[in-house]
């Protein structure tokens, strides 16, 4: 009989309060979006993880999810910082997140999971070095496989991708073991191309995969792209003020409290709740404010065991872990937009023309749709200093002035005026600046 009245009183509270409110007229410079719930482990990535791939900015946060109720605001606007006033946006926006939230059924049994007969994925990871991306898609060229989408990192001298290839005489997932297991056999040789101690690893599924970028995340952290190494030809840039400040507290026994400045970008939040959650660690509370070039954030964090970090391994462990979640996704290099009409081997002969001109890809977005690709590289010399203008220019001649367009070059963005730093403020002052509505 109790649990009956239990369960019908956590109904009747989930009825009444979970909700998904989106406002905008609570803030003068952003659409403030308000997510009231029953609190679940790994229900913030959940939520954090649909306004980053609806392409939201997420200005700042504030987050609590203490005594079993998850509730969280998020300042967002657009890419060109504007508020979200098409209601057909907000429509899908409070959508996704009452089904990603729980609110509604779904047919997603898992964070991420993306289900689709379209494609076959392959997963590599392995020792980073100039050309790698040229060879891998010269390879998928000579095994006629087309690459419909594909997100490359680099970080720490390691590199993943997350590559969704079809067959091209079918344009569906490959499903053939025999032609799979050769595909995985050459790929491996690939990245064993190396003197590196560490093992390459490829992997491939069946239709029905994670979330990429979360999937990256976990890849390059099983490969622990996180211990520094010290290798000829890496950029002093990783050195110094320009890396992002992890530090750790804790408090009274309860709460490890962890502090993060760092430049501002897309997605940072999402990297960084991504990797908190993948540890087992659980965010109680915190905040995120971000300025015109910086972005601090502060996280009242326990595993989920209920227990603070406990010893200076896990502390150095965890710093380690989040500084690499910041940078493996930072834009360093030279920008540059390929649009141009999709084909069989396309990839393979842009990345060849990139080798041969020494440029080093340091991330990649690959991406088709009707017929027509748009990729995006962020591109260095071998050395990883910023390219000479007169290669750039020899490449887009031969790959053509209109396919190939120069972006812009973020490594050479000039560093913030120190007043433009965002300020910090105690916890306890955002805390009580929580707008809750019962």
């Amino acid at each position: 009989m109790f649990l009956t009245l239990k369960a019908a009183f956590d109904h009747y509270l989930r009825e009444a309060f979970e909700r998904v409110v989106i406002d905008n007229n609570a803030s003068e410079d952003a659409t403030v979006i308000e997510v009231d719930s029953v609190n679940k482990h790994g229900i913030l990535l959940e939520v954090v993880q649909v306004l980053t791939d609806m392409n939201l900015v997420i200005t700042k946060a504030y987050i609590t999810s203490d005594g079993g109720w998850f509730m969280d605001v998020f300042n967002v606007v657009d890419n060109d910082g504007n508020k979200i006033r098409d209601k057909e946006v907000i429509d899908c926006i409070q959508r996704r997140i009452e089904t990603s939230a729980g609110f509604v059924s779904s047919r997603r049994g898992s964070v991420g999971v993306m289900p689709s007969e379209e494609h076959t994925s392959i997963e590599l990871a392995g020792t980073d070095r100039p050309g790698l991306l040229s060879e891998v898609c010269a390879v998928l060229a000579d095994l006629h496989c087309n690459v419909v989408n594909a997100e490359v990192w680099t970080h720490n001298a390691r590199a993943a991708a997350v590559v969704h290839v079809t067959d091209y005489s079918t344009g569906c997932a490959i499903r053939d073991p025999k032609r799979l297991s050769t595909i995985k056999e050459l790929l491996c040789n690939v990245l064993k191309g190396s003197d590196d101690l560490k093992t390459a690893k490829t992997m491939l599924s069946a239709p029905g995969v994670m979330h990429r970028e979360r999937r990256l995340h976990q890849i390059m952290f099983a490969d622990r792209d996180y211990e520094r190494v010290d290798r000829a030809g890496l950029r002093a840039v990783e050195e110094g003020s320009s890396r992002p400040q992890v530090t750790l507290l804790n408090i009274e026994k309860e709460y490890t409290v962890i502090t993060m400045r760092s430049k501002d970008r897309p997605k940072l939040l999402f990297d960084i709740v991504c990797t908190l959650t993948d540890m087992q660690y659980v965010v109680f509370h915190g905040m995120v404010n971000t300025g015109r070039m910086e972005a601090y954030q502060e996280f009242y964090i326990r595993h989920v065991d209920g227990l603070p970090i406990s010893s200076e391994a896990e502390r150095v462990r965890v710093i380690q872990c989040l500084e690499a979640a910041i940078e493996r996704r930072a834009s360093e290099g030279l920008e540059l937009e390929l649009c141009t009409e999709d084909r069989l081997g396309l990839l393979s002969d842009i990345t060849r023309i990139f080798r041969e001109n020494s440029l080093c890809i340091k991330r990649a977005l690959i991406s088709t749709k009707g017929g027509k690709a748009k990729d995006t590289f962020y591109v260095t010399d071998v050395t990883g200093n910023p390219v000479d203008p007169k290669i750039i220019d020899s490449v887009r001649q031969q790959i053509g002035q209109t396919a190939l367009q120069v972006k812009h070059s973020s490594s050479l963005a000039r560093k913030p005026p120190h007043q433009e730093t965002t300020k910090e403020f105690p916890m306890e002052w955002h805390l009580t600046q929580l707008p809750i509505h019962l």
